[in-house]
């Protein structure tokens, strides 16, 4: 070949404009965009002598060898794969708009599809131009009679090729490094960005540092291989030691029999895995193999709670495994990590369009040679493609849950409080994710037993009809509370249409705050649910929306019938009228609240109840610092609810003149909203005082 020298061209119709400068965000993914042209090479020729077009040797062992020169400020990528003729180069690497890959598959696309190619050998060569002032190619051709060509560019528009002197197949990349990056040929930096990117590459990768003294170890000389260069071998002679017999006569006894090392040149280590555990069929991983994976990738020794093997072939090609780690914090602080891969090749971590946000809470690795990656190869393209990746991880993510929880609860429940953020903030984010968990969502109750949402709605079923003694009887009691509710309430079409007939599930938000709630719910066999975590309020607001026929209430936002007696209001309406005025009175609140109701648990004088409503728009309210707003002018109001059945009820009905009454009244509402809610700062203080001075009443102190 004769020399030539000439420009670079390239075709803006299929690309991009190339700018070296600013092609990748990262400069230290140069590493893994020459290290994957290599992988590419070495894929094509195995593709080659597997369609019979070309024979590997019998001792051929596909690598890559990267070495750096801190001396020589460069950086040197070796691989053994096809090489290239001056005409590929031509093609390939003078203009840039053309993919050796894209032309590889689609000549041999009938021949060659169980494996993909990784990238574009020639576009991402040009990224070594961001750390290189200047680049050599080496490469010889598989070809029969190929002749080794050299090129050369200093990063400008202008190259040289001329005959080279490459005496081996494959193509040998040498990089001569600008100041600004030198730190690239360190080989402490150089193993941790192989490590960062190419750490489960489909071809084995060695690192060295160039004219380094040959290093040596010691093996058994049993241990040799063919593969083996033998420096010395050593003997070591069996060592004997003087021992006493019974008879006190001494013997010489063999501690160490004689052995036989070899010393060799040390063996090289790839750096890389090349058959990650995501490629192997889950029926053949160990949980102890998934551990050590999770271990090693996210160096992280807390075990995972457990985890999902994807692999799937069709519709589009997708392995990967998806960990579920232990979460000790709030929802909203946690972030995992996924790893996402292509053809083994490192992308990017957390990518959005590939992986749903709520699973971004989760940790794993997700391999798809399917995507479709953008010309850095570094983000996605806009394809709706991308979509239905996602769309099947998360189905993927919701019948592992689901299935763990029909066929091992036991495990489901222990797993649980430490999962539950992940699946609320899930159902939050994905309306087909809600509807895949909805029977499978777990909620714990007063006795700390866990339930599903059915379960919560079949015991309350089982517990309203607890007095019948058949099912009979039970259908005949439902019968008569039906008719007894049409009787106590307007029967006309309007108010039974305004009805509400959705099943409450009852909740409580702070098992110690709303103790006496609890108390009065136990006492009457109900039951209730814990939902104390802060993304609950925005959670159950979505279950009602999925669920038409349930409304989730906190039992402090209303007295249920079970807890009262049956009474009339017109029995009440004098008591009521005479509390009310007392109360507003002492209290200095003329919109104060007040209603009167017989508890069957004389010792409980007051209650405050806020209403569903009210107390959910009070907590958005927080959530988006309103709180200094006036809670009322959402319908947050409170009602006071007195215990006409109590002692303490009935002596200030009945004194409510006595100079102590007020004193009373302001107890028993701060004692009522204290059972609801922590008081405000200058209302704790006077229900101190004021506590102080109903003691001494008591004790007589003047």
């Amino acid at each position: 070949m004769s020399n030539k020298h000439g420009n670079l061209s390239i075709n803006s119709d299929n690309i991009f404009p190339i700018i070296k400068k600013w092609l990748y965000s990262d400069h230290d993914i140069f590493y893994r965009e020459l290290i994957s042209n290599g992988c590419d090479a070495i894929t094509k020729l195995k593709k080659l002598d597997l369609m019979g077009e070309y024979e590997l040797p019998q001792d051929f062992e596909p690598k890559i060898q990267i070495l750096v020169n801190p001396e020589e400020k460069t950086l040197k990528f070796i691989d053994n794969g096809l090489g290239m003729t001056a005409e590929e180069v031509e093609e390939y690497i003078n203009q840039i708009a053309f993919s050796g890959a894209t032309d590889f598959l689609e000549k041999y696309k009938d021949k060659a599809s169980e494996e993909q190619i990784i990238g574009h050998f020639g576009l991402g060569f040009y990224s070594a131009f961001m750390v290189a002032d200047e680049v050599h190619i080496d490469s010889l051709s598989y070809q029969k009679d190929a002749v080794p060509v050299h090129w050369e560019c200093d990063g400008g528009t202008e190259f040289d090729m001329t005959d080279g002197s490459k005496a081996t197949v494959g193509t040998e990349i040498t990089l001569y490094l600008n100041e600004d990056c030198l730190e690239f040929a360190n080989e402490y930096r150089a193993r941790e960005v192989i490590e960062k990117y190419c750490s489960f590459m489909p071809t084995p990768i060695f690192l060295n540092k160039e004219n380094a003294e040959t290093e040596y170890e010691t093996i058994p000389a049993e241990e040799v291989t063919e593969k083996d260069t033998v420096v010395e071998t050593i003997i070591e002679e069996a060592k004997f030691e003087e021992k006493e017999k019974e008879d006190g006569t001494k013997e010489q006894v063999e501690v160490s029999p004689r052995t036989e090392k070899a010393k060799i040149i040390k063996r090289p280590v790839a750096l890389n895995d090349t058959h990650p555990l995501w490629t192997k069929h889950p029926n053949d991983c160990t949980d102890e193999e998934y551990k050590t994976f999770y271990r090693k990738v996210f160096q992280d020794y807390k075990e995972p709670l457990f985890w999902i093997h994807l692999n799937m072939d069709y519709p589009f090609n997708l392995k990967g495994i998806l960990y579920f780690p232990k979460i000790n914090t709030e929802y909203d602080s946690i972030e995992g990590i996924i790893k996402l891969y292509n053809n083994q090749v490192f992308i990017a971590d957390n990518i959005k369009e590939v992986i749903p946000e709520f699973l971004m809470l989760l940790k794993g690795v997700i391999d798809c040679p399917d995507l479709p990656l953008n010309v850095s190869r570094s983000a996605l393209q806009n394809d709706g493609f991308v979509q239905k990746i996602s769309d099947y991880i998360t189905k993927k993510v919701a019948d592992k849950l689901s299935g763990m929880c029909k066929t091992d609860k036991e495990a489901y429940e222990k797993y649980w409080d430490d999962i539950s953020p992940f699946i609320k903030f899930g159902c939050l984010k994905d309306e087909k994710f809600c509807d895949k968990m909805n029977d499978y969502i777990l909620f714990k109750n007063l006795d700390d037993k866990y339930l599903t949402l059915p379960e919560c709605l079949k015991t309350e079923e089982e517990k309203s009809g607890d007095a019948a003694e058949n099912t009979d009887a039970s259908e005949s009691a439902d019968a008569s509370q039906q008719e007894e509710a049409s009787n106590s309430e307007d029967t006309s079409e309007e108010t039974a249409e305004e009805k509400d007939t959705r099943k409450p599930v009852y909740y409580v938000t702070d098992v110690q705050q709303q103790g006496q709630y609890i108390n009065m719910f136990k006492e009457q066999g109900m039951d209730a649910v814990i939902l104390d975590h802060n993304i609950d309020t925005s959670f159950i607001t979505q279950l009602e929306r999925r669920n038409e026929k349930i409304k989730f209430v906190r039992i402090d936002a209303d007295l249920t019938e079970s807890l009262k007696e049956e009474v009339s209001e017109e029995e009440l309406k004098e008591a009521k009228d005479a509390l009310t005025e007392t109360f507003r009175k002492a209290l200095g609140n003329e919109n104060l609240k007040v209603s009167v109701e017989k508890l069957k648990n004389a010792d409980i004088s007051s209650v405050i109840t806020l209403s569903e409503e009210g107390r959910r728009m009070q907590d958005m309210m927080k959530m988006y610092g309103m709180a200094g707003m006036d809670p009322s002018m959402f319908g947050g109001d409170q009602t006071l609810i007195l215990n006409a059945n109590n002692i303490l009820v009935k002596y200030i009905l009945e004194h409510k003149d006595s100079q102590h009454v007020p004193v009373f009244c302001e107890q028993l509402y701060d004692l009522a909203m204290l059972s609801n809610h922590p008081l405000p700062t200058d209302a704790m203080s006077k229900f101190v005082a004021r506590s102080n001075k109903i003691m001494m009443l008591l004790a007589d102190i003047q």
